[in-house]
């Protein structure tokens, strides 16, 4: 409890410093989170260093988020929102199932492709046992929606007979996911073991055209 009370109190001007615009204030404070957390994850990251990217004084990160240990947990939450607000954009339920899943197996590739953060943030969290995903309600209520609409549409392609029975819809997203988490996590040792430019674009958009086919594949009759 003293560890929350403490950064409160010390912060009792800060808002101030956001009067103009609080929302534009916090958005600059979580995407410099973000990108600290990412690369030094929760014990290496610093706040001095995330006040000075989003340019804001420290005493408004610890009045918007009480201590370094909040703003990492919303900086968590953030990124698990984002990614599954894009997903929803979607549409996947007004699509054909076959275009819906090659829809979103191609969007969840090409997200961490374009967001490296995500991957450095997972990988710390991981690492550090997942506390705080395991225990936010936030991150789990914005999975179930998702692994509601896969289910939906691979009913809707056993009754196409386009997919087959059988396929267990978070079993399906681990799979999706892990193909690509894989490639851009690993990205530079696959690149010296092989021989390959695995960072070339050429190479990038044939793997993403190969985890599109195979996850397509092992869901047909």
């Amino acid at each position: 409890m003293t560890a929350n009370k403490t950064p409160v109190r010390r912060s009792a001007a800060a808002p101030n410093q956001a009067d103009g615009d609080p929302a534009g204030s916090r958005a600059a404070i979580l995407a410099a989170a973000r990108a600290e957390f990412a690369v030094h994850g929760l014990t290496g990251a610093r706040v001095n260093t995330i006040a000075s990217r989003a340019g804001v004084n420290k005493q408004l990160i610890y009045y918007y988020f009480g201590n370094k240990d909040g703003l990492y947990r919303s900086a968590l939450e953030t990124v698990y929102a984002e990614i599954r607000t894009q997903e929803r954009s979607l549409n996947l339920g007004q699509m054909q199932p076959v275009a819906a899943m090659e829809s979103l197996i191609g969007f969840s590739f090409d997200y961490l492709s374009q967001h490296p953060d995500f991957i450095g943030l997972l990988n710390h969290e991981n690492a550090a046992g997942a506390r705080h995903v395991r225990d936010s309600d936030a991150i789990r209520d914005t999975n179930s929606p998702l692994i509601e609409l896969i289910a939906q549409t691979l009913a809707r392609g056993i009754k196409a007979r386009v997919f087959r029975l059988g396929v267990d819809p978070v079993e399906f997203y681990i799979s999706v996911a892990g193909m690509s988490y894989f490639f851009f996590s690993n990205r530079l040792t696959l690149s010296s073991i092989f021989g390959r430019d695995l960072g070339a674009a050429d190479a990038v958009a044939a793997y993403r055209r190969h985890v599109v086919a195979f996850a397509m594949a092992g869901l047909r009759p």
